[in-house]
């Protein structure tokens, strides 16, 4: 037992050490010396965040933390590298498609919440989130380790939960360049779908067995979809009550249209094998999308994230492949 008490005490005085050593050097920054102390940026600028916090942030980050699937997305593809970051959902690293972007990051988070010790230890000079993640609960302990932006309420519009995180990055030309190249991008793929304009798509994430609805509301699909004229089907119309929703095997025709894409929370292999295991259950083979082959395996963690433009990129792509090749 005293062991056990001496360990933990021994663990929460080295926390303590870090967090009071990074807000020494936050300190720095707020009076705006010209010296750079581990590694950080020391000028600083204020923002207002989405919960209306004012913050005072680096003007040239040099260690961000991401403490959410959409700040990390955001982050790079501004070209920020973070020095920590949140596992993907049901994912023990990174989301599957930021893996090759990420490799510099450190999960010092999941979707539940941060580790405070591990994200202290990184000394960042910056850390960003949303509320779809957790951690938003631990926001008076993040600020005490570095300044903490809050850059979108949950169901927030994705491209102004990106612009928001833009502008914490002091990137927000670039932010602007990106979301100005994707809408084009957009408008060039509607002007190609010809007969499958005002198609039926239905999205849906495979787990367990059964289908989850995904991509509702002005996400990063949901937007997309409706930005190409799009529609849904009835069950996946208006907003999300959930990130996901479950849909019951008795309700299979309800995910049902003229193209289903179909992925889990992993890579496309995943979603692969998935598919092979619909494909046995009853009913999945009286979908009017399975007879006419428009089921389209996709890389489910994209889909599935909360969101950003790297994600929605992938959307698009995978919507052009199929339907405007």
């Amino acid at each position: 037992m005293y062991a056990a008490r001496t360990s933990r005490r021994a663990v929460l005085t080295s926390l303590a050490a870090v967090v009071t050593g990074t807000l020494l050097l936050a300190g720095c920054g707020d009076d705006g010396d010209d010296a750079v102390s581990a590694g950080k940026a020391t000028t600083t600028r204020s923002i207002t965040d989405a919960q209306g916090r004012t913050v005072q942030v680096p003007a040239d980050p040099k260690k961000v933390v991401t403490l959410s699937e959409p700040t990390l997305d955001a982050a790079l593809a501004l070209g920020v590298r973070p020095v920590g970051a949140t596992a993907g959902r049901g994912q023990t690293g990174v989301s599957t498609y930021l893996a090759d972007k990420a490799t510099s990051a450190e999960v010092v988070a999941t979707v539940a919440e941060a580790d405070l010790e591990k994200l202290a230890a990184l000394h960042p000079d910056l850390i960003l989130l949303d509320e779809t993640t957790g951690a938003k609960t631990q926001l008076a302990k993040l600020q005490a380790i570095a300044p903490t932006v809050v850059t979108a309420k949950l169901n927030a519009d994705w491209k102004d939960a990106f612009t928001a995180t833009a502008n914490a990055l002091n990137e927000k030309a670039q932010g602007e360049k990106i979301l100005t190249g994707f809408d084009a991008d957009v408008a060039a793929t509607k002007a190609k779908l010809g007969a499958n304009a005002g198609a039926v798509v239905s999205v849906v994430r495979w787990q367990d067995g059964a289908p989850s609805v995904v991509g509702k509301g002005v996400g990063h699909v949901g937007s997309t979809l409706s930005a190409l004229g799009l529609t849904r089907p009835a069950d996946q119309q208006g907003a999300s009550v959930g990130h996901s929703e479950p849909v019951s095997l008795e309700k299979l025709s309800t995910i049902d249209g003229d193209w289903l894409f179909f992925g889990t929370l992993g890579d496309t292999a995943e979603g692969e094998k998935a598919y092979a295991e619909a494909v046995k259950v009853p009913n999945f083979s009286k979908l009017n999308v399975q007879k006419k082959g428009h089921v389209v395996v996709v890389q489910g963690s994209a889909w599935n994230s909360a969101g950003g433009p790297l994600a929605a990129r992938i959307v698009l792509d995978d919507v052009t492949k199929a339907l405007a090749p």
